[in-house]
């Protein structure tokens, strides 16, 4: 009788062992995130938060705001030199007064006119010259007069010239010109300071936390709101390493947990190149190896938003899902 049970025990194991289904490999795992904390780039009280936990923002989004009255000051005063410095420069480069250029024209046209008498003068006294009518000394004086009023009009000219040149030399022009630049600089650093103090989303997702209240005084770096791009969420499992050879980057996963959509998957982002021990918590009911590898998988991006970091989750190859 013994033997007929222990033969009939024997068949029905070899019969289960053979019908029965293996249950699907899979792995222990929670939702995680990489949350992007959004700080001041420079130290500064806090005047106002503008978003609260949970909101949905868009990228660009305002989030807080820092005193900027220092900034507004120096942006003021940054501004002010510049246009100094463009006067100057403008006045190096402007001629004379146009009072100074027209008294400047109207002794090159008289000097013009003397040139012309004196020519004239000289020319007549050198035929009468030829007919004994005059002293040679009075032609002498003539010629005289004639190269004095060359002169003269070779002056007024060069005046002219002078008054509506430039005001100051090349090399004055050219140092003022660099000053100009340096204020340009300055005032486009003084404005890029002041709109750091009005902080925007570098991305768009959800505002996981607000880390700061308006009053307190941020250090730099210090953050005040954290975001969570849905891009940004992922799935943090380990596996023994006898299962390692068979996970590969790339390779597509589902994802089990309560609650979730029957095809929530994604696809293996990393696998850590180290082993490491069992955590002690990874919401596991077993563990069969204590040596493990870290595997991080993403959602795909339609399903990001359905995973909340922290949140267990199973993960099975994909196509292992019964």
């Amino acid at each position: 009788m013994i033997v007929f049970v222990v033969l009939a025990g024997a068949v029905g194991w070899l019969w289960w062992s053979q019908h029965h289904a293996a249950a699907p490999t899979g792995w222990q795992g929670y939702a995680d995130a990489d949350f992007v904390k959004v700080a001041p780039v420079e130290a500064g009280r806090l005047l106002a938060v503008r978003v609260a936990r949970g909101d949905e923002v868009a990228a660009g989004a305002p989030l807080f705001d820092q005193d900027a009255t220092e900034e507004q000051a120096a942006r003021d005063q940054a501004a002010r030199q510049l246009a100094q410095a463009q006067q100057q420069l403008a006045n190096l480069e402007a001629g004379g007064k146009p009072t100074e250029i027209e008294q400047a024209s109207a002794n090159l046209a008289d000097a013009q006119a003397t040139l012309n008498r004196a020519r004239t003068d000289l020319d007549r006294d050198q035929r009468l010259l030829d007919f004994k009518a005059v002293s040679v000394q009075q032609v002498d004086q003539r010629r005289a007069d004639f190269l004095s009023a060359r002169a003269k009009l070779e002056a007024a000219s060069a005046a002219l010239a002078q008054a509506r040149a430039p005001m100051g030399r090349r090399d004055e022009i050219t140092a003022q010109l660099a000053l100009v630049k340096a204020a340009e600089a300055a005032l486009a650093m003084a404005e890029w300071r002041l709109a750091q103090r009005s902080v925007d989303a570098p991305v768009a997702g959800r505002v996981a936390d607000v880390l700061a209240r308006p009053g307190e005084t941020m250090a730099v770096g210090a953050p005040v709101v954290s975001l969570l791009p849905p891009e940004n969420i992922l799935v943090r499992f380990f596996v023994p390493e006898a299962a390692l050879a068979s996970i590969h980057r790339g390779d597509p996963v589902a994802f089990l947990c309560d609650g979730c959509a029957k095809d929530l998957g994604g696809t293996i982002s990393f696998i850590s190149p180290q082993a490491e021990y069992t955590p002690p918590l990874i919401y596991s009911e077993t563990s069969k190896s204590k040596l493990v590898y870290r595997i991080e998988a993403r959602p795909r991006p339609d399903q990001a938003r359905l995973l909340n970091p922290g949140e267990p989750v199973m993960v099975e190859p994909a196509g292992a899902r019964r």
